[in-house]
């Protein structure tokens, strides 16, 4: 008999872990061998035991986020597979996460049975995406161009949260110029003129979350 597929479950809230083990434990190919409540705790436990797949969460509060923590599992040899189980799907949380390793990004709306697949396709080394999020990764390949890149998402995501230049300079170690330079890259991708109107359509077209 083969051995059963051996699942992590990292996620802050207990009722999603709980609703996790559930479905996955009517699987007989699949077992839940362990939880984490933070993104370190899966980091330690995904070294420590035996897994094959980590479902991994992207918000965890305080301290560590699921993208830094999908790095740092996958940056060890012979680390188990990572599949993003959130309820994110904007460009904001998708790349970092897909950057960062994740083999698979799925969200927690899907169907039990779509989880199921998603976590054997994950074990096997393949990738399962959410159609949202896959259909937004062939738009970025097909207009590169008028792509916000990883960067430029990240000064949108601050220029959403009220921040000034100066302070979103501080906060992601650029200069003043370089902050200024993005916001003009942001707007002519956009079709925009202002900060307002460019984190308003950003939100219109999934790049960001709705502060």
């Amino acid at each position: 008999m083969t051995r059963p597929v051996r699942l992590l479950l990292a996620d802050d809230h207990p009722v999603v872990r709980a609703g996790l083990r559930a479905v996955l434990e009517t699987e007989p190919d699949l077992e839940v061998v362990a939880e984490a409540a933070t993104a370190e705790q899966a980091v330690a436990l995904a070294a420590e035991l035996d897994v094959d797949v980590v479902l991994m969460d992207l918000r965890f509060g305080a301290g560590m986020n699921g993208a830094q923590a999908t790095a740092a599992i996958t940056a060890r040899p012979d680390a188990p597979r990572v599949l993003v189980v959130t309820t994110y799907d904007t460009d904001a949380d998708t790349l970092p996460a897909i950057e960062a390793g994740a083999t698979g990004y799925l969200l927690k709306d899907a169907p039990p049975e779509e989880l199921a697949a998603a976590v054997r396709t994950a074990a096997a080394g393949r990738t399962t995406l959410a159609p949202t999020v896959a259909d937004r990764l062939v738009n970025r390949l097909r207009t590169p161009g008028t792509a916000l890149t990883r960067r430029e998402t990240e000064v949108l995501v601050l220029v959403a949260e009220g921040l000034s230049n100066q302070r979103i300079g501080e906060r992601l170690h650029l200069t003043l110029a370089t902050v200024k330079s993005h916001l003009v890259h942001i707007y002519a991708k956009l079709g925009v003129d202002s900060r307002t109107a460019a984190v308003a359509a950003a939100v219109e077209l999934g790049i960001i979350r709705r502060q």
